[in-house]
Order: C-alpha cells, then sequence, then structure tokens
C-alpha cells in the first residue's frame, strides 16, 4: 500500500506539511484528514478522524525522531493534536493506523522530500517533553541496568504519579494488571475481583497459609488473600503504592494477617511460603536476569509450594527484548518482554515444574478498554491532578496498549508451577483443581 502522497513526492519531488505528517505517520490516504500551521491539508476533507500539525517544533520532532517517539513527543508537547477522538482514549484513530500502517523505511527519494519539506533548521533536534526519560545509555548514573537504585527509579517514573489519579483510572479496585473477564459484559470491578479469585485458587491456597507477593502494586492480591484467612506479605518498590495499601489493609482491619512493605522483592528474607505470585513484575526484571528471578522466587517457597507468574509476553520467543521507543522513555523505563516459552524455560531451568501456562491477551485488550474509559470520564479532574502531558502519555500508551494486545503482537500469559521434593512427587490433583 502506499502511504499518502507518496506518489505525488515523486512527481513533484516536495511535499506540504501536512503531507510529511500523513508520509510519518503512515495515515492512508482514504481515511484520515492531515492539517498544518502552513495552511497545507492532505487527506479527505470527509474524514471523521485526523491530525493537525500545529507548530513549528511539533515538525522537529516529527523530523528528528521519525516514527512513534517523534510522534509521540508532539502530541505530548500539543504540538500535534489528534481530531476526532476522546482526550484520554485516542484508541479508534490509533486502531485505524494500526490496519493502514505501513511499516517499512521511506525510500531514499520520500526521505529527501521529507528533508526538503520541513528545512533543515528543523533538524536541529528539540528538548524532548519534561516527562521523558533519559535514553538507556544515559541511565547509568542511576546505575547499573536493573540494579536496585535503578529498578527503583523505574518503578518510581512509572508508578509515583499520584494515588488519586490511579483511583480515577484503575478503578475501586486499584489494580494495575490485566482483569480476567468471566463474560462479555463484566465490570471492570468484576473481572478484576474474578482475576485475583482465579490466582488464588491456583495456588491453591487455604486459611493459614503463606503469601509472598511480589511486585504486589496496590495490594490487592494480599488483601484478597488476608481476607480469606491467609497470611501475606507483598513487597513493592513504589512508596505511594506501599502508603495507599497499608491504609487499606488497616481500613479492613487486617493488619494481623496482612502486610505491604515498601522494599525491593530481593531484601524479603521469610521463606517457606505456601505459594508466591509475581502478577505484572516480571516485565520490569530484565530476561537476563530472570535465572537469579526465579531461583530466588524458588528458594521462598516450601517444598509443594505454588507460584504464579503473571506477565506481559511477546507473540513469539525471537523478538527483541526491549521495549519500544516511546513504551521505554515514557512508562516503563527498562522494561523488556519476551514470550511464553522463554518464561516457561526459565521457570524450569531453576527446578520448578511447570503444570499449566494460558494465555489472556484478549482479556487484557479488554481492562485496557475499560481503563481508557475510565479516564475519559474523570479526564478534567485527571488533568488538573498530573497536568495535561502526563494525562496525554496515559491515554496513547493505553489506547496503543490496547491495539497492540487486539493485534496479537503482544500477550499475557499466567505460568503455574510448583517445587517438587527430591523425589519428584507432589500431593496436587491430577487435573486442575482450580475454575475457570
Amino acid at each position: 500500500m502506499t502511504t499518502i502522497k507518496e506518489s505525488a513526492a515523486s512527481r513533484t519531488g516536495k511535499l506540504s506539511l501536512a503531507e510529511v505528517l500523513a508520509v510519518v505517520t503512515g495515515g492512508a490516504k482514504r481515511s484520515l484528514r492531515f492539517t498544518a500551521y502552513d495552511g497545507s491539508t492532505a487527506g479527505p476533507e470527509t474524514a471523521a478522524l485526523g491530525m493537525g500539525l500545529l507548530t513549528p517544533r511539533g515538525t522537529t520532532y516529527l523530523a528528528t525522531a521519525p516514527g512513534e517517539l517523534g510522534l509521540a513527543r508532539a502530541y505530548v508537547s500539543g504540538d500535534v493534536e489528534l481530531r476526532g477522538v476522546p482526550p484520554g482514549d485516542p484508541y479508534e484513530l490509533l486502531k485505524l493506523l494500526a490496519d493502514k500502517l505501513e511499516f517499512g523505511r521511506p525510500s531514499a527519494r520520500l526521505l529527501a522530500s521529507i528533508i526538503r519539506a520541513v528545512g533543515v533548521q528543523h533538524l536541529v533536534p528539540a528538548p524532548p517533553p519534561p516527562q521523558e526519560a533519559l535514553p538507556r545509555w544515559r541511565r547509568i548514573a542511576e546505575g547499573m541496568r536493573h540494579s536496585k537504585t535503578r529498578d527503583a527509579e523505574a518503578i518510581h517514573h512509572h508508578y509515583d504519579v499520584s494515588n488519586t489519579f490511579y483511583e480515577w483510572v484503575l478503578g475501586p479496585s486499584m489494580t494495575y494488571t490485566c482483569a480476567v473477564y468471566p463474560h462479555a459484559e463484566a465490570t471492570l470491578e468484576e473481572a478484576q475481583d474474578n482475576k485475583y479469585r482465579l490466582v488464588f485458587e491456583k495456588l491453591g491456597l487455604q486459611p493459614g497459609d503463606r503469601l509472598l507477593d511480589v511486585g504486589c502494586g496496590w495490594g490487592g492480591m494480599v488483601r484478597y488473600a488476608a481476607r480469606r484467612g491467609v497470611r501475606a506479605i507483598g513487597a513493592t518498590l513504589s512508596a505511594e503504592q506501599a502508603s495507599w495499601a497499608q491504609r487499606a489493609i488497616e481500613a479492613e482491619g487486617l493488619t494481623h494477617l496482612a502486610e505491604v512493605r515498601h522494599s525491593d522483592y530481593r531484601d524479603v528474607r521469610e521463606t517457606g511460603f505456601d505459594a508466591v505470585s509475581s502478577i505484572g513484575l516480571t516485565e520490569h526484571i530484565g530476561v537476563k536476569n530472570y535465572p537469579s528471578y526465579f531461583a530466588f522466587l524458588q528458594s521462598k517457597l516450601r517444598t509443594g509450594g505454588l507460584l504464579l507468574n503473571h506477565c506481559i509476553t511477546r507473540n513469539d520467543n525471537k523478538s527483541t527484548f526491549r521495549a519500544s521507543s516511546f513504551t521505554d522513555r515514557y512508562v516503563f523505563p527498562d522494561g523488556e518482554l519476551t514470550g511464553s516459552g522463554r518464561i516457561v524455560s526459565a521457570v524450569q531451568d531453576v527446578g520448578l515444574e511447570v503444570l499449566h501456562a494460558e494465555n489472556f491477551r484478549t482479556h487484557y485488550a479488554m481492562t485496557l478498554r475499560d481503563w481508557c474509559r475510565n479516564l475519559v470520564a474523570h479526564w478534567d479532574e485527571a488533568v488538573a491532578e498530573v497536568g495535561l502531558a502526563t494525562a496525554k502519555v496515559w491515554g496513547l500508551y493505553m489506547a496503543a496498549s490496547r491495539v497492540a494486545f487486539e493485534h496479537n503482537n503482544i500477550q499475557l500469559h499466567h505460568v503455574l508451577a510448583t517445587k517438587l521434593d527430591a523425589c519428584g512427587t507432589d500431593d496436587l490433583p491430577l487435573r486442575p483443581w482450580w475454575q475457570p
């Protein structure tokens, strides 16, 4: 498929600024309307969706960082506007781009035409928006990748935005991981409660058991287990999460059973847990650290104990580990993803027996849909709380992630494993014992 005005560039040798915006975003000629501050336009006038290039700085962002990073910078800074979509949920526009995008590199002739259109004065990089993290190679001041110091800074960047903001987006459960929808019409809150139920049942937890929940967030799993008589410890690197979680534990009268610590999971000293849950932490660990990570979790289990690892995965085991440029700079610094096969291998390689693996890709798309709905419903309050640029980052990230899950670019897997005794025996039922 030829991108908008590529043929025109071939004929005239020059693009208008609106056409540049169309080209660098992969916009399709019959689908989107593009405008620019120089008065140029591209695409059909009747298009319901489109983009507007508002400032010369936006041109610089697009020209000096072609692709998603440049577009994100221009959008977050207010130099590009998205039209026809509600604030906080650009899903319909991103879905259309994903359907029509041609990801190939522009031809040399087209690239030259873009440079002529924007002018050499716009090829000097502009400072990125303050919401952007440093590139990976410049984060060395925060420590080596996945050191305790650097991991703490990465978690702070993403999770210590504002508990109030998260309450609006996540809803009453304060759960920032994939929900499991019992049926298509289930509410977000029903689906999150069902997710905790499923994890609880997969781990075979009973009153009096001990649970360790690493990367526990706002303590949803910890409190769910404690309400059912399980003694639970959670660990999170986010001070904001730990503070919120401890208040929630006290409000529910669960302090005799539940605790959330502001600490690195590696600092948990207790052992002999009946179960360990890792719900949304593996994405932050780093693939090269899987051996030590799963060895640590294995060491925390008693013989016969169960591990449930819940994490976002790639759709294969060959792709690069690193997150996209936008995600790495604006959302999850140092985040890494790989396929479920590599997760299973890493769990097996530390001596655990994998019992079950399950993909919840479609459920995460639905979860993101509901988070975006919440953000739209509370848009004015969210902007007042965290600022327009940060609110834009969140809407863009969640909507783009929804598209990625729907297109099977990424997935979400549960991997359930057990710690066998020296003879390789266990006392587990012959077939899965949990409800779907």
